[in-house]
């Protein structure tokens, strides 16, 4: 099995285990750190397959986002355990209005689990090293019960963390055998749109690149393609991303590192093939390629 088909196992049965829901009302939620470095935000492309959550790092104390019941914690050392392995040591807890907030990947000494209700901002784990992590640090995942998806934190909490210039780093399209158009001048035919656009950390590590929060793709100013990076869903075992409805994952992160913003069948003639990339905060950027179509 591979690394996509195993996060993909995992993520599905987590949603089982999840499963159900609750009336109520959340108050707004806070981040789960005042100081831990946020290294991989939701939607990033890793290795093929999206990030359900906010992956962060350093030295500190885990937070409840909000107060809620812990509805399940995992040691590190569960062994016995049917629970997906990748969330290494984790705690659930239900917000009553169908979310769920997980963290994981934490230290996990703390076991067995001492509290059944959190309040806002109360620690509840120290970071460290578990499940599918090699640094120090936590994952953190808000889940909605009700639509049986994955939820953008940042799309919920405030005050929001996105003051990084969101960048288009490349635009290429692929034919049908999946090749590369080399130039400006291609044939007529059907093309996927191959877009690497992100938002670097700002005054920090160059390697860390975040998804932005939507990709837009145009021909001669129609609009052909829509990501929005606000959900990841489950369908029939398959996750399933947002691009003018509902597409599998793996297909948009198959170009690693990049995205599949959209397939296009260009005719003869001039085109412009026009990008936006926008982050969270609404900083967007755009990139216009003029083709010739013979």
């Amino acid at each position: 099995m591979n690394g996509f088909m195993r996060i993909t196992a995992a993520a599905i049965l987590l949603l089982i285990i999840l499963g159900g829901s609750l009336p109520g009302v959340v108050d707004a939620m806070n981040w789960p750190s005042e100081n831990a470095v946020l290294v991989r935000n939701f939607g990033s492309n890793n290795r093929g397959w999206p990030v359900l959550g906010m992956v962060f790092e350093g030295e500190t104390k885990v937070l409840a986002a909000d107060r809620g019941e812990v509805i399940f914690s995992r040691g590190r050392n569960a062994s016995a355990s049917r629970l997906p392995s990748p969330l290494g040591a984790w705690v659930a807890v239900d917000h009553e209005d169908g979310l769920i907030s997980i963290y994981s990947r934490f230290d996990g000494e703390e076991t067995p689990f001492e509290y059944t209700t959190v309040e806002k901002l109360q620690p509840i784990a120290s970071s460290g090293v578990s499940g599918w992590s090699a640094r120090n640090g936590f994952y953190f995942i808000v889940f909605d019960r009700r639509e049986r998806r994955w939820v953008n934190p940042a799309m919920i909490i405030t005050p929001v963390r996105e003051t990084r210039p969101v960048r288009i780093l490349s635009v290429d399209l692929r034919d049908s055998q999946g090749l590369t158009a080399q130039s400006r001048n291609l044939g007529q035919g059907r093309y996927k749109v191959i877009v690497n656009a992100s938002s670097a950390a700002q005054g920090g590590p160059t390697a860390f690149q975040y998804a932005p929060q939507r990709i837009v793709c145009s021909i001669n100013g129609a609009e052909v393609g829509s990501l929005n990076f606000e959900a990841v869903s489950a369908r029939d075992g398959v996750l399933m991303v947002y691009r003018n409805g509902l597409v599998p994952a793996k297909q948009i992160y198959a170009a690693f590192p990049a995205f599949e913003v959209a397939e296009v069948f260009l005719t003869r003639g001039q085109a412009n093939l026009e990008i936006i990339a926008q982050n969270i905060a609404g900083a967007s950027v755009n990139l216009v390629n003029r083709l010739n179509v013979n």
